[in-house]
């Protein structure tokens, strides 16, 4: 699975429409091997796009779990930490980087 692909279900706050269009972009860049498609391909792109979108918020609407829901911030600072064990050197920051 692609890494820029991040899980959507059982969070608090709620998945948003952002984080679902962003993850059925990267899906379909993976599948298709465009990471822009061509004037040619861009009607279908952005069609499997909204499909795509569709069929996670009709996923994210109709799972069902037990298990309490995972908060935004904590799972943030895990995946920091685990950056940090496994490329060692200062973690990022959010809001930081290159403009």
């Amino acid at each position: 699975m692609c890494r820029n692909i991040r899980t959507l279900f059982n969070f608090e706050p709620p998945a948003t429409e952002i984080e679902i269009r962003a993850a059925s972009l990267q899906f379909v860049r993976k599948i298709s091997g465009f990471n822009v498609p061509s004037r040619t391909n861009e009607a279908a792109f952005d069609r499997a796009v909204e499909d795509v979108a569709a069929a996670a918020r009709t996923l994210i609407a109709t799972l069902v779990t037990n298990a309490e829901p995972r908060d935004r911030a904590i799972e943030a600072a895990r995946a920091r930490a685990r950056s940090l064990e496994r490329f060692g050197g200062t973690p990022a920051r959010e809001g930081t980087g290159p403009a």
